[in-house]
């Protein structure tokens, strides 16, 4: 008998993003937007803190469920920002967004169950319940009228009694689709009434450019006892991509168990990174940083809009949050082939669509959380490509 992985291990695709990045890394003329992050480092004053914080010792254990001074903070975060009565007993600090997504499927799915996720949708997002051996089921989102768009009335007869848990993640990677609170209602009242569980990723919230100073959160429209948890991340929002920190904000009744799933996964997060979080929330200086982030990614997106809309044959629909521009151009239906192209023959990296799953085929991911001189090196290089 072979040394093999589980077949739910094995089934796992490698990500496409990653082939593309590869292909271009150690090449010094890339113009490279394939990646979800900023091209900015974290502001001195989180770097001070958790360096302070290192420099005085502290890299012992904590609790399960992170310094009880951050989950004060985060619970203040999210009251003022999104006006919900969040509590730190309900608030859970975790080593990065994507293990709060992984904590948050162990403590809900089981093999077997039946799980809803809102396509397209960043892979590990989808794959996650699939590899704890979940059934996955599939809702993408459609063009109308130029604008990414949700059928709600076909969504909510997908989402059977049957059903274990919706994944949403609103603003939306790659296509930046934002839910109204409406819509958010609705659907949260469906799955009120027939007992499906929520997880509700947001860690875009910030990075949203309807004049708001935030995308609504799903958790202004539950009741104490509702099956929702909110998943949320430093990452984005203050520069902190490397540092892997996030949170979790879930019932109070499945607050006891949530410590003993931290510790089979990573016992607990860095103190020292906890002290970067912390400052991040706390000092005046972290407000300052998402609103000239916010203002920098509007100029940006302009410039990239603009550019790619003067082009012709590119297909771009609105949307209004997050930090990327999903495409896609006519005639050139294979992404994979066209962001290989695009890297080798034009020094332009791009994350081909088709790796956010089969909605994406035939699209282009562009990050543009970089400066608007980066953005028109990008256009002129994808302009010459088009013109080839």
């Amino acid at each position: 008998m072979s040394a093999t992985a589980r077949p739910q291990v094995s089934a796992l695709s490698s990500s496409r993003i990653r082939d593309i990045a590869n292909a271009g890394m150690g090449r010094t003329d890339i113009a490279p937007f394939w990646f979800g992050e900023g091209d900015e480092v974290t502001p001195p004053f989180i770097r001070e803190a958790a360096q302070k914080a290192l420099a005085d010792g502290e890299t012992f254990y904590v609790h399960n469920l992170g310094l009880p001074e951050l989950r004060e903070a985060v619970a203040g975060y999210e009251s003022r920002l999104q006006a919900i009565p969040s509590s730190p007993e309900q608030i859970a600090i975790t080593g990065s967004g994507v293990s709060a997504l992984m904590i948050a499927n162990q403590l809900i799915v089981s093999p077997g169950d039946r799980v809803v996720v809102i396509t397209p949708i960043w892979p590990n997002i989808a794959e996650a319940p699939r590899l704890l051996g979940a059934e996955i089921v599939r809702f993408p989102l459609s063009v109308a009228d130029g604008k990414w768009s949700l059928d709600i009335e076909r969504l909510l007869d997908t989402l059977t009694p049957q059903t274990r848990m919706v994944i949403i993640n609103a603003p939306n990677n790659p296509t930046g689709f934002t839910l109204d609170r409406e819509a958010q209602k609705t659907i949260l009242e469906h799955c009120r009434k027939h007992g499906i569980w929520v997880l509700t990723d947001e860690v875009y919230e910030r990075l949203i450019f309807d004049g708001s100073d935030a995308a609504p959160s799903m958790l202004r429209h539950a009741e104490p006892d509702d099956r929702i948890v909110r998943v949320n991340s430093f990452s984005k929002s203050w520069r902190m991509t490397g540092w892997r920190l996030g949170w979790l904000t879930l019932p109070q009744a499945m607050m006891s168990d949530v410590p003993k799933v931290i510790e089979y996964n990573t016992s607990c997060a860095p103190s020292f990174i906890q002290r970067g979080g912390l400052a991040a929330l706390t000092d005046p200086r972290g407000e300052q940083t998402v609103a000239a982030l916010r203002s920098g990614l509007a100029a940006s997106r302009s410039a990239l809009l603009d550019g790619l809309s003067h082009m012709g044959r590119i297909e771009i629909p609105e949307a209004d949050g997050a930090m990327y521009a999903f495409f896609r151009i006519d005639g050139e239906p294979d992404d994979m082939a066209t962001a290989k192209t695009l890297v080798a023959d034009y020094g332009l990296g791009l994350a081909p669509g088709s790796a956010f799953g089969p909605e994406g085929e035939g699209w282009l991911r562009w990050c543009f959380a970089a400066g608007p001189d980066k953005i028109a090196v990008g256009l002129e290089r994808l302009e010459r490509f088009l013109k080839r």
